[in-house]
């Protein structure tokens, strides 16, 4: 994925647009880090990661 496209879904899953190029961004580099660290795809890092945000904007909004 892109960082445009990861911007994209962080909007929808509730991110403040002004916040979702910066965010994007660090998501992709942190999932890149991440898949190399523990073995893994790079897709299945990032899903786990953009999972953890959705859960997180979820609960805020309680």
């Amino acid at each position: 994925m892109t960082a445009q496209e990861i911007a994209v879904a962080l909007e929808r899953l509730g991110c403040p647009s002004e916040k979702c190029v910066a965010m994007a961004a660090q998501l992709d580099r942190r999932a890149r880090m991440d898949a190399a660290r523990r073995d893994v795809t790079y897709e299945s890092s990032l899903q786990q990661l953009l999972d953890l945000m959705a859960k997180g904007w979820a609960n805020s909004e309680r």
